[in-house]
């Protein structure tokens, strides 16, 4: 006998032996279902498993009262039996021989774990001995604990329900880690008859299971008394309940790149509801304009994790609601001139309160537009971005480059560029191009990380899942600093005299109201409203229309989109303002009148804090010297007056077209005296220029609604006022004009010459072509 036992103990160790290091240890392999975490642990949302069971990703640790619960019920010596209880196989065999029928059953914890992951196989002694195998070789690997969380995540709990987390979400609505004895005591009891015991159903069966289970434990000094009671008046669960639905466009992308998995995200889930339910108000207000969708991102600057995502407003499904709006490509507006401005003050191309021409511009056939159809002649390069002007920054973007400019948004992780930058041309600037919600958000925070911390701008990997999915962020250590932390500071110092909504007037009054670098834009058509607000601690990015593209007549940028912006912001803390980048800068003479440089001829200059490349901006070029008669009415030279009777003086000059439009809303600008008729200087600056045709020799004449030949509008700005300009078409008189300098050109098709001659006989030729009859 004791040869038999010795053979039989051998064989059991060669056994365990070949478990332990051979066999590979047996996993679940069901699909189970796509689950969205906020940061907190908090369940945003789930997607069912591809095969119909709510079967969530197994857990990696259960609540410590369930266990007590499973393991008063199922397997009380479960942490001292090694896989089989002998005690509990004879006396279920003797229970049921008593009975008459199967009413016990004598399987440990370890052993339905073993059933479990042979689910479907025929019930016979051959599946027995196999299962017998599997349950040694959990205990051989595994701990007790891991074999527990086996079990808590892949046993049945009724109906279509798989494992104690989705049971407590369907049965609950509540993590498992947030419920009651009497809850647990309940969900404890349903592995063992799924199919007899479903909530909403067998009440009677499933209170009689529950209060044995809380009079066991109350047996085993596990819960008192007045527990044991209460527990018992406690309802039971009725009908499965829904489960969260609080960011359905994160967990559609989390679901379309890692479908069946558990995704721990940086999203805030009380931030996340009260963003959803902001759009919503906002958008239900905005359909008595028939304006239906929004999408918002909140971004945390200091690691670019996304604290808030939502990819639409959802009250309602019957206006493309579901499409999510945060990665959809939409024409950009006005949104990428921060960028731009930037990008030239860190080159070396532009000063903060440099003046930039804001003059009708004709470049090649494209005609920009400000949003509000005047020239101002010319506008401070701070001034022209807060208040959004289209002109500046084309002739900015033409100056930059667009290539450079291109490569630039390239390189902060614009996505969207699907096209050579020839594609776009100048209108890239101005909406002709589309970019995503999201990118956007991580463009801006890069831009306020770098000022604020000195770190990575933008993120090299797959910015969704390195800054949404928290088990996958990935920090990068290669900085991709675009633009410099100077420039950044001058433009978020710009973007903060943005104007700012009507609901927001007097915010300067309050002393917890907060300051915030922030631009809208609006594209063509009125299709795309955006607003982006950047601190030092967060992002806020939004967009307003309708997701199927039609524009709405009042859908802009600071009607639409900055209010939801700024309401928005009200869900974050209180923040702080940039401070200057005091290594990236340096003082520099300004000139007060134009902000260039300043140049021996400035009246007035200021020291400024500039980007340290300011040295590669020209010196003022608006002020010069210039010599006057001495009752300083007329320009004068030495081939006309005397050294004694020259008085020198020094003037700030604008070139004619900005001069013309420059005055007219400047009335303290001086314009400078003309040349006294024996002192004509003909190398001096041009009296006259042509306002249009500019920089083309080409003209097209329009045909008239009626289907008449209409005609050519052509402009001159002419220094001095009160004068007549006298213009001559192929040597023909056409008439002449004062003080707005218009005529209606009207030729046949080929070659003109077009000739303007003022009261003095200086004259302005123009040579070109009317390409049409």
């Amino acid at each position: 006998m004791k040869k038999y036992i010795k053979w039989a103990m051998a064989g059991l160790i060669t056994l365990l032996l070949f478990s332990r290091f051979i066999i590979p240890n047996p996993e679940f392999e069901k699909p189970t279902a796509t689950v969205l975490e906020s940061t907190e642990g908090v369940l945003l949302g789930a997607r069912i498993a591809s095969d119909g069971q709510w079967r969530f990703p197994s857990a990696d640790s259960i609540p410590l009262k369930f266990q007590k619960c499973i393991l008063a019920f199922e397997d009380r010596y479960f942490y001292y039996h090694f896989g089989i209880n002998p005690a509990s196989i004879f006396r279920s065999i003797k229970v049921n021989i008593a009975e008459g029928k199967i009413v016990q059953g004598g399987s440990t914890i370890t052993m339905q774990v073993a059933r479990l992951l042979r689910d479907g196989k025929p019930r016979n002694l051959y599946q027995k001995i196999i299962e017998t195998f599997i349950t040694l070789h959990l205990e051989v690997n595994y701990s007790k604990e891991r074999i527990l969380e086996m079990y808590a995540s892949n046993a049945p709990f009724g109906g279509n329900v798989v494992g104690l987390e989705a049971a407590s979400w369907r049965y609950y609505g509540r993590s498992p880690f947030r419920l009651s004895w009497a809850e647990y005591a309940a969900l404890a009891v349903l592995p063992n008859a799924p199919a007899l015991i479903y909530p909403g159903k067998n009440h009677d069966i499933l209170k009689r299971k529950r209060d044995f289970l809380l009079d066991k434990l109350l047996e085993m000094d596990v819960i008192d008394e007045e527990t044991n009671q209460l527990s018992k008046l406690e309802p039971l669960p009725g009908e499965p309940q829904q489960l969260p639905n609080v960011a359905q466009h994160a967990l559609d992308r989390v679901y379309s790149k890692s479908p069946g998995k558990r995704a721990a995200t940086t999203i805030k889930s009380n931030l996340q509801r009260n963003a959803q339910r902001i759009l919503n108000n906002h958008v239900q207000y905005l359909t008595n304009n028939e304006i239906y969708n929004a999408a918002a991102v909140l971004v945390k600057v200091e690691d670019g994790s996304v604290l808030a995502y939502v990819g639409n407003a959802n009250y309602t499904k019957e206006h493309d609601n579901d499409v999510d709006v945060v990665i959809a490509n939409r024409s950009t507006g006005s949104i990428l001139k921060p960028f731009l401005y930037a990008s030239a003050l860190t080159n070396g191309e532009l000063l903060p309160t440099m003046l930039v021409p804001d003059v009708p511009t004709y470049i090649s056939g494209y005609v920009p537009k400000n949003y509000f159809p005047s020239f101002d002649g010319v506008a401070r390069a701070n001034e022209a971005l807060y208040r959004s002007l289209n002109v500046p920054f084309v002739r900015l973007l033409q100056q930059y480059g667009v290539d450079r400019f291109y490569n630039d948004l390239k390189k902060m992780k614009m996505s969207s560029l699907r096209f050579p930058s020839s594609h776009y041309g100048l209108s890239l600037i101005l909406g002709g191009a589309e970019a995503q919600l999201l990118d956007l958000a991580s463009m801006y925070s890069g831009m306020a990380r770098v000022l604020k911390h000195g770190g990575v701008a933008y993120p090299s990997s797959d910015w969704f899942r390195s800054n949404i999915i928290e088990s996958e962020r990935e920090q990068s250590t290669k900085s991709m600093k675009v633009v410099s932390a100077a420039a950044i500071y001058h433009a978020f110092n710009a973007m903060k005299e943005v104007t700012r909504p009507v609901s927001e007037d007097g915010w300067q009054s309050f002393s917890s109201s907060r300051h915030i670098a922030w631009k809208t834009g609006t594209s063509f058509g009125n299709k795309d409203a955006w607003a982006v607000g950047a601190t030092p601690e967060y992002v806020v990015a939004v967009w307003v229309g309708n997701a199927d593209g039609e524009g709405r007549p009042g859908l802009t940028g600071v009607t639409a989109a900055a209010p939801l912006m700024f309401e928005l912001f009200d869900q974050l803390p209180g923040t702080s303002w940039f401070e200057l980048p005091l290594d990236d800068v340096v003082e520099a003479a300004v000139c007060t009148k134009s902000g260039y440089r300043a140049s021996q001829y400035c009246e007035a200059a200021d020291t400024v804090a500039l980007p340290i490349t300011n040295k590669k901006t020209p010196i003022c070029p608006y002020h010069r010297l210039v010599h006057l008669s001495k009752d300083r009415l007329w320009q004068v030279n030495a081939d006309c007056a005397l050294p004694s009777e020259i008085v020198n003086e020094k003037w700030f000059v604008l070139p004619p077209m900005q001069e013309w439009y420059y005055k007219r809303k400047s009335p303290l600008y001086a314009t400078l005296p003309p040349f006294r008729e024996d002192c004509m200087d003909f190398d001096s600056d041009p009296l006259m220029e042509f306002i249009y045709p500019k920089n083309t020799s080409k003209v097209f004449i329009p045909t008239q609604l009626d289907g008449s030949r209409g005609s050519a509008i052509f402009e001159v700005a002419y220094r001095t006022a009160g004068k007549d300009l006298f213009w001559h078409l192929d040597g023909e008189y056409l008439g002449s004009t004062r003080d707005f300098h218009q005529m209606e050109i009207d030729g046949a098709k080929g070659e003109h010459v077009l000739v303007v001659v003022d009261e003095e006989g200086n004259e302005m030729v123009k040579v070109f072509t009317i390409l049409n009859d």
